[in-house]
């Protein structure tokens, strides 16, 4: 069966923007249908809804109008650690998976962890993901439809060509983890594979759609008339706005299909990118937070993220408290009645009050690890403490040393981090280190044990 991309040429979103107060006076509804959108190497601020002046992003930014944009809500450094903390709930000194899982490799998101999906499809819900997978596939109980997924789309890896779909000489897209030979832009064919599943969807069941777009991740390249609105940026600027344009285009084809089928009024739309953009400056835009992908410092880890739920959600807010991806896991298995029972701990905490009514963040102090057990942050309040944040990330951390070198930021008034007080609050940076190494005490090495000693860590 073919499926051809429909061009959306007019948009009509079905909700208004509603207050906190309005919010509190709606009756609850039935089980939300939940769309998580992802973007891959997105910059914090390569959206209208961020503020970015160079890039536009209509159906975005109208979204993030009806709904609540995060401010301060971060992720891991790169893609594959950031997919298995949504879809375990559990930090990656937990899971192990510090460092992206590329083609061939022989290890993965454990088998003993339940997904997000594994615990949403138990709750009724049907289940599917369009986009990139990147947490296995060395095993087939490693790919998404063992992992809880009813339906799967797109890619297992990474930097794959947006045109024909392949990886080091290695067509790499899938439908039901079977290859498929499907033609096309990959970011087209994932939006309409997306508005397909909304289309068809069970009427008795509600549904979870994860669309981890490639989009807008390297290799640079978009049709070209995705490009003729940027002629004002260079070179590589120039495409991957155009990139996130057409991403744009998808997410408002997903909205209008979600309209079409009367489920836009009960559709919780999550989205968020995977971590921050590489090369700022150049490719992409962080605006004033230090570094990008592959990093610690807020550039690498702080993303551009909102949430909308028409009725539920407080429309045109902006939310400052400090949230973390695992957090979407309980507060979603919860919302959609699932069990939160299981025999390996959470790291997420439930966030729902924090985007309904305005409560403070359920961290106490948020852990931000990084891409190796001896290396990771914490922000509690409005300071951050690093450890090893230039360190480069070791092939195998296993019992790592907990010290190094430390940084301090009050982020409240130094944003880009670019003044280390440390020396001068040697009380708070003993403090803060001391509830980091509580946390980094329980890391385990990378990878699974069948994982192959000697295979390199990458950020692609």
């Amino acid at each position: 069966m073919k499926h051809i991309a429909v061009t959306i040429v007019a948009i009509v979103f079905p909700w208004s923007a509603l207050s906190a107060a309005d919010v509190a006076d709606v009756a609850p509804a039935a089980r939300p249908n939940i769309v998580f959108i992802l973007s891959d190497d997105q910059g914090y601020e390569d959206a209208g809804f961020m503020g970015s002046k160079e890039i536009r992003t209509p159906h975005l930014d109208r979204l993030a109008k009806a709904g609540t944009v995060l401010e301060s809500f971060y992720v891991q450094p790169v893609c594959s650690p950031t997919r298995a903390s949504l879809m375990t709930g559990r930090y990656v000194t937990q899971t192990g998976v510090y460092h992206v899982v590329r083609p061939g490799a022989h290890w993965g998101l454990p088998l003993s962890e339940r997904t997000l999906a594994d615990a949403l499809h138990d709750a009724g819900y049907q289940t599917a993901i369009c986009g990139k997978w990147h947490l296995g596939e060395f095993q087939a109980d490693y790919r998404p439809t063992q992992r809880g997924f009813d339906q799967q789309y797109g890619h297992w890896f990474g930097a794959l060509d947006y045109f024909t779909h392949m990886r080091d000489g290695v067509l790499d897209w899938h439908r039901n983890d079977e290859l498929c030979k499907d033609e096309g832009y990959s970011t087209h064919l994932i939006a309409a594979e997306a508005c397909r599943i909304i289309r068809e969807k069970n009427p008795d069941k509600p549904l979870f759609l994860y669309v981890p777009f490639n989009a807008v991740h390297g290799p640079h390249q978009v049709p070209k008339k995705y490009e003729q609105p940027f002629t004002n940026l260079q070179c590589v600027r120039r495409t991957y706005a155009g990139m996130v344009a057409a991403m744009d285009e998808g997410v408002g084809q997903i909205v209008a299909a979600l309209d079409e089928k009367g489920l836009a009024k009960n559709t919780l739309i999550i989205f968020s990118s995977d971590n921050g953009g590489p090369a700022p400056g150049k490719v992409t835009s962080n605006g004033p937070l230090r570094a990008g992908k592959g990093t610690i410092y807020e550039g690498g880890i702080r993303v551009c993220a909102f949430a909308t739920w028409p009725g539920h959600i407080p429309a045109g807010k902006r939310n400052a408290q400090p949230l973390h991806i695992v957090d979407w896991y309980p507060t979603l298995v919860k919302l959609a009645g699932g069990s939160l029972a299981q025999t390996l701990p959470l790291d997420g905490r439930d966030i729902w009050p924090v985007l309904t009514e305005g409560a403070k963040s359920p961290h106490e102090a948020l852990f931000l690890p990084g891409m190796a057990a001896d290396q990771a942050a914490l922000r509690q309040g409005d300071w951050k403490l690093l450890m090893n944040a230039g360190k480069k990330a070791a092939k195998r951390p296993g019992d790592a040393a907990r010290g190094g070198a430390i940084e301090l930021y009050n982020l409240s008034t130094d944003l880009g981090e670019t003044k280390n007080v440390a020396d001068e609050h040697p009380m708070i940076a003993k403090e803060l280190q001391k509830l980091l190494n509580k946390r980094l005490a329980t890391a385990v090495p990378l990878g699974e044990p069948q994982a192959q000693p000697g295979s390199q860590p990458s950020s692609d």
